[in-house]
């Protein structure tokens, strides 16, 4: 089993940045690769970003590319989504997610295991 903890949401300004932080914990032996994704209510839930294990290789939504950044410490067992230039519309609930093996997945269902959220609100 594997358990995840986000961190670092908040209300901030348009224009402005947060870095999320997901805490992997539980078998981190094991290969994971990971993604961010958020939801607002009454919506499905979103693909933000994703990371895979082997290589870092990255693969992003098209509304983030080159605001957020997703990156990870293997030797720390720690995710990071940087986002920078935040709009209103980015305000949600992200959820940090991580699939066994190492291919990333922008499709929640290919997902495992899920963190709690995390509330992000920007206003304008």
């Amino acid at each position: 089993q594997v358990q995840l903890a986000e961190s670092g949401g908040g209300l901030v300004q348009a224009g402005g940045s947060l870095s999320l932080s997901c805490a992997v914990s539980g078998r981190t032996s094991s290969t994971y690769a990971m993604g961010w994704f958020r939801q607002v209510p009454g919506k499905a839930r979103e693909f933000v970003a994703a990371i895979n294990w082997s290589d870092s290789r990255t693969f992003y939504v098209d509304s983030v590319k080159g605001r957020f950044t997703i990156s990870r410490d293997n030797t720390k067992n720690t995710v990071i989504l940087q986002m920078n230039s935040l709009k209103p519309e980015d305000t949600a609930v992200y959820y940090c997610a991580a699939r066994n093996g190492w291919r990333i997945s922008a499709r929640s269902s290919d997902y495992e295991y899920w963190g709690q959220g995390t509330q992000v609100t920007v206003s304008s």
